[in-house]
């Protein structure tokens, strides 16, 4: 790797922006600097599924045409960006992480792609994850594991370890993930990046392969939050192509960043401080708060009571949701077939069997029976109506603060391997993050620090819906104070 291309590598989304405006560098140059930062270090972190490179290129050449022109397509045209492999691209293989979708090529973009294109970002291509999204360690990912930068033998979270893995190896400034139950949050505490989760409705789920429709949301990962929310004023579009999308227009969450926290009310729930938590977490947490407080905010303890409800509502929300919308991979339209079968209800079962990993299996089977006959009203139905008391603690909760602080994940990154035949050691992992999503609101990660082994450990910020200017500006004063950022991993 040559040294202008190392040098290219370091920086951040905006630190490029703010070059490529100035003509120091080019889109090319760019694109090229994290296509050789790819290729030196990705077969070690394995964030990649698939590159592209032609694509990218000619992405870099069209954007450095327009700033020739003197008519950039926008503040960030030309940086490159890569895409966790849930979103559907035009002509470019989308799986999903599964093997069902191999071979699948989508003949449209999803809403967010196309809005990143419009913006002039070269798209590098596709990042690994667990499959259909379901995991916390990208160990479920059909193709193989993504390894954390920090630490080789480590996970980088899940389901957008691919994401995070590749933004804190500096192979890519940005990448787009979603999140579910945590899936942004959480690989961004394990890999020392931001990760950004928007109220649901925010950002359009418009072509993005359905895990569990009332969850899913989209979000970027970077290194800073200043970054985190130039990405967001690009993607936080209405969309009538998504029922779901907010008719919201998005604030301009970059003018706000700097806003501090002096007279904000802040909250720590003391549910969120759980049983088995790394002690190491708990104290980076608890400093972090004590600095805002130092910045000029008011630090109350507060209850979140029927938190100890939201990992079993969960766990029967998005299992039920992900039984019916995977129930179209049937073999008949997309994807594998069963070469073998003979007739219709083998093909589909062969085809089911041959595709699926087996938390993709598990998950099916589980949220099958919770909507099956007779056990609707026990299970469902139940996690709904314990979903809305969820929603109503938060509701309370606003009341009295203007965001919530609390630790992301309740250990660093564990070593790839511990938890993978353990699934409730493994759905554990989200204790501190599903909440969020049950409750619709928007959650951003950001490091607070590093453990005795060298691991990142993330502070999470929880805001109310559609203030997403408050949670960054909350993220970046505490960001301001140590600038971990600047840390690179040893990879």
């Amino acid at each position: 790797m040559t040294a202008a291309a190392a040098e290219l590598s370091r920086l951040t989304v905006l630190e490029l922006a703010a070059q490529l405006a100035s003509k120091d560098v080019s889109a090319v140059e760019a694109t090229r600097a994290c296509l050789e930062r790819v290729a030196a270090v990705d077969g070690k972190v394995k964030a990649f599924l698939r590159v592209d490179e032609k694509g990218a290129l000619a992405a870099a050449e069209a954007s450095d045409q327009r700033r020739k022109e003197g008519a950039p397509a926008s503040a960030l045209d030309g940086v490159p960006i890569a895409l966790k492999d849930i979103f559907c691209t035009e002509g470019l293989e989308t799986t999903c992480g599964s093997k069902i979708l191999q071979g699948f090529v989508p003949p449209f973009d999803a809403t967010v792609v196309r809005l990143l294109r419009r913006a002039g970002m070269p798209i590098l291509g596709k990042l690994n994850q667990d499959e259909f999204a379901m995991g916390s360690s990208t160990e479920n990912s059909a193709f193989f594991p993504t390894r954390n930068p920090w630490d080789l033998s480590r996970t980088p979270g899940g389901s957008s370890g691919g994401s995070a893995a590749a933004v804190a190896a500096r192979e890519v400034p940005a990448a787009l993930g979603t999140d579910t139950g945590g899936s942004i949050r959480q690989p961004a505490a394990f890999t020392g990046t931001v990760g950004l989760k928007p109220t649901y409705g925010r950002v359009s789920r418009s072509g993005v392969i359905a895990f569990a429709s009332s969850l899913d949301q989209v979000g970027p990962i970077t290194r800073t939050v200043a970054d985190a929310a130039a990405l967001l004023q690009v993607i936080a579009v209405p969309d009538p192509e998504d029922a779901t999308s907010a008719r919201l227009p998005a604030a301009d969450y970059l003018s706000k960043l700097e806003g501090g926290v002096h007279g904000m009310r802040l909250g720590l729930p003391r549910e969120y401080f759980v049983r088995g938590m790394d002690p190491e977490v708990e104290s980076a947490v608890r400093a972090a708060a004590a600095e805002l407080e130092k910045q000029g905010a008011r630090i109350e303890e507060i209850s979140l009571p029927h938190t100890k409800y939201a990992l079993a509502a969960y766990y029967l929300i998005a299992p039920a949701e992900a039984s019916s919308n995977l129930a179209r991979y049937d073999g008949i339209r997309f994807g594998l077939r069963a070469k073998e079968a003979k007739g219709l209800r083998e093909l589909y079962s062969e085809t089911r069997e041959q595709g699926f990993g087996q938390e993709v299996k598990r998950r099916i089977m589980l949220g099958t029976y919770a909507l099956s006959a007779g056990y609707y009203d026990a299970y469902y139905l139940k996690a709904q109506q314990v979903r809305t008391l969820i929603r109503r603690d938060f509701t309370d909760a606003f009341q009295k603060v203007d965001a919530v602080l609390c630790a992301t994940a309740p250990t660093p990154a564990f070593p790839l391997g511990a938890k993978v035949d353990d699934p409730l050691a493994m759905y554990l992992n989200d204790v501190l993050t599903l909440p969020v999503n049950l409750a619709g609101l928007p959650g951003i990660s950001v490091p607070c620090g590093f453990s005795g082994g060298g691991l990142p450990m993330g502070l999470q910020v929880i805001g109310k819906p559609f203030d997403e200017a408050t949670l960054l500006r909350v993220a970046r004063a505490h960001e301001r104070t140590q600038e971990l950022y600047k840390r690179a991993p040893p990879v």
